[in-house]
């Protein structure tokens, strides 16, 4: 069984979920793995959240345990000794501090950046409203407001999204990084609103101008819990 790497809390997520063509990530696609499609629908998802409370080993790291990450990722599957694992994959992660790149990058080959980065939580009525914003080269924010949190339900796009439990990373062309992360299910809020200003090509790359014209198919607000990232291997 995996030692522990990371354990912290990732809180109130923000969630764009468009259905794409999946040509469209035929070259980020990680060895080994393939398209997990939900009803037949191929998603990439715009998410933002807060980690809390983070520790490293075991160890409180000054200055890095509570932080915003914002990621652009899409979803994948693994054959592993005849049991299919659910995963994503990372486009881009942009969090805060330096310190947290340059381990992601080199423990677990991600494609981390540092940007200037906030968030808000606001209260009002009992409604939520979240807000994530990023800088690179002007100010970017996703924002949600929710309501009512609820259990997700089985079977639902909400399951589908938010349970791949393991991440991969293409390292080459014939290798994979493959980690694990362990969390109970979530709740959700009834999305009530939502804004997105961002740059798709700006903050993703040229590749990616298509989202900037795309209506994302749902928009979601989860609460989520305390979460272990495991080690990784490779495949």
């Amino acid at each position: 069984m995996a030692k522990t790497f990371l354990q912290a809390e990732w809180r109130k997520l923000v969630m764009a979920n468009y259905s794409i063509d999946k040509k469209t990530l035929e070259e980020y696609l990680p060895y080994k793995t393939e398209i997990d499609f939900w009803e037949n629908e191929c998603y990439l998802s715009l998410v933002g959240f807060m980690f809390l409370d983070t520790t490293v080993k075991g160890l409180k790291i000054p200055f890095h345990r509570n932080f915003e990450e914002v990621n652009l990722r899409f979803y994948v599957r693994y054959k592993d000794n005849g049991e299919w694992k659910r995963g994503v994959v990372f486009i881009k992660e942009f969090v805060p501090k330096p310190a947290l790149t340059f381990i992601a990058n080199t423990i677990y080959n991600e494609n981390y950046e540092t940007l200037p980065m906030t968030h808000s939580w606001n209260n009002s009525n009992d409604s939520m409203t979240v807000e994530y914003k990023w800088k690179k080269k002007r100010w970017h924010s996703f924002s949600v407001t929710g309501s009512q949190p609820a259990k997700i339900a089985e079977g639902s796009e909400e399951e589908f999204i938010t349970e791949h439990y393991w991440g991969y990373t293409r390292i080459k062309p014939n290798q994979t990084s493959e980690y694990g992360v362990e969390h109970p299910k979530w709740e959700v809020y009834k999305t009530n609103a939502y804004s997105i200003d961002v740059d798709f090509a700006e903050v993703y790359g040229e590749h990616f101008d298509f989202l900037n014209r795309e209506k994302p198919k749902s928009v979601f607000l989860a609460e989520g819990s305390k979460i272990e990232v495991k080690d990784g291997r490779k495949i």
